[in-house]
């Protein structure tokens, strides 16, 4: 029999103590409290570093669970990890379309961009958490909320299919009407300050507007990614160790792909094909279990397709493009 959690005592204690200390480390070593422009190069070797060290978790806990559960359990419980891991990702990517236009809405320079995604960590980590807890709970008490996350995913997949194209009227949001109209928003930026005291005065900056709306993106998206890891396991400690290590490599990949992120137009549309997949399986459950294997190489093999299709199109169009200048100079004015 697979154990309901595998999830120690001391493997939490050591998992956050780790968290805490990469966390610390970006802070007071890296430079996260000092504003500066995050070079390719420099995502490149986070994304790599965050990449290494969840593969290097799915070796060590299958090395525990390998000696301690033995080889069944371990397989089982490492793909889970793998799994959830990458659907996390996978979703996670769509987050940072979302981060891609807060920004260029409110023009922020490249430089101030850094400490206000790290807050967007902090406050994704503390909700995620209370989510994942609760959604483990409600599923423990009520089995049958399996089938509402299932067709709840499958929906948002649809609407993500169609409405993928549309990108929403930042000006209408209600949350930053809302704020505009309760606060008092200097014109600029001052540095990284979400506040400041102008003529006696407590004014509110540009910059707190966009921590608001990143903290609550946030939050929408953990209600999407959520219940999709509940489709491949319902161990909190699975859960909330691949959700964690997605969240952590977020930000370096959108200083990695957010000058690249209109070259991945269809991504959109395999993320939601990734959800429907996802929905679709929590509702057959009953009658057909799809193996972690299957899972794990369909939402590889749907998400690299969508980035590969992206890539390819967009370059015959750039060509296109090239020859329409070439026979007709004028025409690409």
């Amino acid at each position: 029999m697979f154990p309901m959690t595998i999830g120690e005592p001391w493997m939490w204690a050591s998992f956050i103590a780790f968290i805490v200390c990469m966390l610390a480390l970006d802070l007071f070593v890296f430079g996260g409290r000092k504003a500066h422009r995050v070079s390719p190069r420099e995502a490149l070797s986070w994304v790599i570093a965050w990449s290494g060290l969840a593969l290097a978790f799915a070796a060590l806990l299958w090395w525990y669970l390998n000696d301690t559960f033995g080889a069944q359990v371990a397989q089982r419980k490492t793909l889970e990890f793998l799994t959830g891991y990458l659907i996390e990702q996978s979703l996670s990517i769509d987050n940072m379309f979302v981060f891609v236009m807060i920004f260029g809405y409110f023009a922020v320079p490249p430089e101030l961009q850094r400490r206000v995604l790290l807050y967007g960590v902090l406050g994704a980590i503390v909700m995620r958490t209370l989510m994942i807890f609760a959604g483990v709970w409600l599923v423990s008490q009520f089995a049958w909320l399996l089938y509402v996350f299932g067709a709840f995913l499958m929906i948002t997949g649809i609407k993500m299919l169609i409405f993928a194209d549309q990108q929403p009227d930042l000006a209408k949001n209600p949350i930053l009407r809302w704020l505009r109209s309760h606060l008092r928003v200097t014109d600029g930026f001052h540095g990284e300050r979400f506040f400041v005291v102008l003529n006696g005065v407590r004014w509110a900056t540009p910059m707190f507007l966009v921590m608001v709306l990143i903290e609550a993106s946030d939050l929408v998206f953990a209600v999407d990614s959520i219940p999709a890891i509940f489709a491949v396991t319902t161990d909190p400690f699975i859960v909330f160790t691949s959700n964690i290590f997605a969240i952590m490599g977020l930000r370096a990949l959108y200083f990695l792909l957010a000058d690249m992120a209109e070259r991945f137009h269809l991504l959109k549309y395999g993320l939601a094909i990734v959800l429907v997949f996802i929905g679709g399986k929590m509702l057959v459950m009953p009658w057909f279990h799809v193996p972690i294997q299957w899972s794990l190489a369909l939402v590889a093999g749907i998400i690299l397709a969508s980035v590969l299709l992206s890539l390819f199109l967009g370059r015959e169009k750039r060509q296109g493009l090239a020859k329409d200048k070439q026979r007709d100079p004028g025409a690409a004015k």
